[in-house]
């Protein structure tokens, strides 16, 4: 005689009670591959890439058919931006081009993207701000920059500078984008050789 109950008289007590042991081998498993971490305070900041935006600014300058802007932000002290990271895309359809962005952690410990390219307007916006409507503009400087928007999306800023066109997209406040337009705005561009 079986001394199983019937699976009629199964409840969520034997469910849980069959679960526990696979929870556990997956806690150990991930524990020896030091995939995860407990913090009783919550998560904390992690260490933010090294990524030199000079030298790979300077090399797309030399690589790329439109002009290059390096901007200068702080980089050192309660005010610094941080670069991280840096890619290339390819803009398709009506309007295209060549574009290449950097991205940094603001002084807040927010993301700010910034993308050059030689794309229109239009197609920068349907790529990066697709989302987004036009909600108006910012004047930094001399330059004007439209500006797109949604709740509870990152908006975004995108100027014409003639030879080239850039955006600005993140997390950043008010004054982040302040901070990352007036810098851009008032670069030059890289030496082409």
């Amino acid at each position: 005689m079986s001394y199983q109950k019937p699976r009629t008289q199964h409840d969520y007590k034997d469910l849980a009670w069959s679960l526990l042991p696979l929870v556990l081998i997956c806690l150990v498993i991930a524990g020896i591959a030091s995939q995860c971490s407990f913090s009783a305070k919550g998560p904390t900041q992690g260490q933010i890439p090294h990524f030199d935006v000079k030298a790979a600014l300077t090399d797309d300058a030399r690589l790329m058919s439109f002009p290059i802007r390096l901007p200068v932000l702080p980089d050192s002290g309660p005010d610094k931006w941080t670069p991280n990271s840096g890619s290339h895309d390819v803009l398709t359809g009506t309007g295209g081009g060549n574009a290449s962005t950097v991205g940094y952690i603001t002084p807040q410990g927010t993301y700010m993207q910034l993308t050059q390219s030689s794309a229109s307007v239009d197609a920068l916006a349907k790529k990066y701000a697709a989302n987004l409507t036009a909600t108006g503009t910012e004047q930094r400087g001399n330059q004007r920059w439209s500006v797109f928007t949604e709740p509870g999306s990152e908006p975004a800023w995108i100027a014409d500078f003639g030879d080239a066109r850039v955006l600005i997209k993140g997390a950043g406040n008010g004054p982040a984008f302040n901070t990352l337009a007036t810098a851009v705005a008032q670069a030059q561009p890289l030496p082409r050789s």
